[in-house]
């Protein structure tokens, strides 16, 4: 036991050196705004499992889970973390770790399964217990409306989001959400990560509806066309964002007092090189993957970029379309996890036909100078954490689009999945960005909450269960699938406590440092 206790000890030094010459400084949370919110999240598709139960109905999540090309190696969120039957033992977590809020998404297949029509009253039952739940134990609920997981139904009827036929659908779902839990949710977000669903599904074909053509995709395609589809994807979503946006400000803000947004993944795009290309193409990037939402929610209409390089690609709004889609947003959710440094592809533009990668004209690297790490996925199974970049990012909401409300919905280190508790990257992680956080909300930034990816370790979109991002360990062979806290659920919870950090960059986690080890927490 001694020798365990004085490895931990150990350890903690090597992080808190580690963190201190990152130059994290001293900092606790009563530092932060009053109100300034701090949460976890998850999504409904990668945390409740029961996928077949109480009325519920696929999802393009579903069918890309269970199809040949998919990157998880075979897993599915068939079962997940059971959230659904254990939604009770999760809130408790939540409430004994000291979260002020819960960030989660509705299945619209669960809650309305042929995607239009009579509500499922179980679903409808699930999402009221588990919002009472929180709300009880003074968790306020974030909920998003859609996370990657459109009715099957409706992708089967009419092509779900490259159909203007969704944003009629769309808006009835939202109105029962509205209509349902709006009395106790203050907080919609519309869309997680719009751009990527757009870019990832529509033209490189790798996540949900996996749709692609040759040879843009990702994996062998079958159907679709990466020209045009993301295009006209991330049109349709702006449309019935703003259209249900409109319905809540129209119907229910006045009585119920809530906010709606939308979120974006943003990586902060960087030049490669000083070179003037490598400098405007960094610009352009942040145009294409930031401004193709952010400027029609702010200015009414496209980057003048992206409608230079896609043309009659990219769909125009109306003048009516323009007024409803401008100033239709309270807020901003960001996911934010590694900056990028970017080269100039401009060359590519001169090739035919184009997707709207190759409109972007860039190519990207995860870390500098690292041709290995240029384009993929994801740099390595641990990511390089650049906190600056977050910086960046909320840098660039100031600047260039008027400083509106942010909530920093995603961010996390992506570890090997494994019974090791001891989560020393993922504790590094936390304290660095919420340190850098800190810096900007001083500075100016209209930061209004941090939530870290993710309370447990869900089922992955990249990679399935080989990966974790959790406070807290599932433990997937175990028929109970119990939940183990790792030290991150510790840091966490200390610093949401009021803990502080020590004057040597170091957490003030524990004098029994062995209660901390994974041999004592497992037992």
């Amino acid at each position: 036991m001694l020798q365990k206790e004085c490895f931990l000890k150990l350890l903690l030094l090597v992080v808190s050196l580690v963190v201190a010459a990152s130059g994290a400084d001293k900092f606790s949370r009563q530092d932060f705004p009053p109100g300034f919110v701090f949460g976890a999240g998850t999504s409904a598709y990668q945390v409740e499992g029961a996928a077949n139960e109480d009325g519920r109905t696929p999802s393009i999540m579903d069918t890309w889970a269970h199809s040949d090309s998919v990157i998880t190696s075979g897993a599915n969120g068939d079962i997940a973390c059971d959230q659904y039957h254990k939604y009770k033992e999760d809130v408790q977590l939540m409430a004994e770790m000291g979260l002020d809020a819960y960030r989660f998404s509705i299945s619209w297949s669960r809650l309305i399964p042929n995607g239009r029509g009579p509500v499922n009253p179980k679903g409808l039952q699930y999402y009221n217990n588990l919002i009472n739940e929180l709300v009880s134990d003074g968790i306020e609920p974030h909920v998003t409306l859609h996370h990657f997981d459109l009715p099957q139904a409706l992708e089967d009827e009419y092509g779900g989001w490259i159909s203007q036929n969704i944003v009629k659908d769309f808006v009835e779902y939202a109105d029962v959400c509205y209509r349902m839990f709006g009395d106790r949710v203050k907080y919609w977000t519309t869309f997680n990560e719009a751009n990527i669903f757009s870019m990832a599904g529509y033209d490189l074909g790798f996540l949900p509806p996996t749709r692609c053509s040759s040879p843009f995709g990702y994996f062998n395609c079958t159907r679709g066309d990466s020209s045009l589809e993301p295009y006209l994807a991330a049109h349709n979503i702006l449309l019935s964002h703003a259209s249900a946006t409109r319905l809540y400000r129209k119907k229910y803000q006045n009585i119920q007092k809530g906010y709606v947004g939308l979120n974006l993944l943003s990586f902060h795009s960087v030049p490669a090189t000083n070179k003037t290309e490598d400098v405007i193409a960094a610009q352009r990037t942040n145009d294409f993957f930031m401004g193709w939402f952010v400027e029609p929610l702010v200015h009414g209409d496209y980057p003048e970029v992206m409608k230079k390089n896609a043309g009659s690609r990219l769909p125009s709004f109306t003048a009516l379309e323009s007024q409803r889609v401008k100033g239709s947003f309270d807020f901003f959710g960001v996911n934010f996890y590694i900056a990028t440094y970017v080269k100039d592809n401009s060359e590519g533009l001169n090739i035919e036909p184009r997707d709207y990668k190759a409109d972007m004209a860039v190519e990207w690297q995860f870390t500098q100078g690292n041709a290995s790490s240029t384009n993929r996925l994801l740099p390595s199974f641990e990511i390089p954490l650049t906190p600056w970049g977050l910086q960046g990012v909320l840098e660039l909401f100031k600047q260039n689009y008027g400083n509106p409300p942010v909530f920093i919905h995603e961010n996390g280190q992506r570890t090997q999945r494994n019974t090791t508790l001891e989560d020393w990257p993922r504790i590094q992680c936390l304290q660095e960005h919420i340190s850098v956080l800190l810096d900007t909300v001083r500075n100016g930034s209209n930061v209004k909450g941090y939530f870290t990816w993710s309370l447990l370790d869900v089922f992955e979109l990249l990679d399935g269960f080989r990966s974790g991002y959790g406070l807290y360990y599932v433990d997937l062979d175990d028929p109970e699938l119990r939940r183990y806290p790792k030290l991150s659920a510790k840091w966490y919870s200390r610093f949401l406590k009021g803990g502080g950090i020590t004057p040597d960059g170091g957490i003030e986690l524990s004098s029994n440092w062995s209660s901390l080890s994974s041999a004592q927490v497992m037992k």
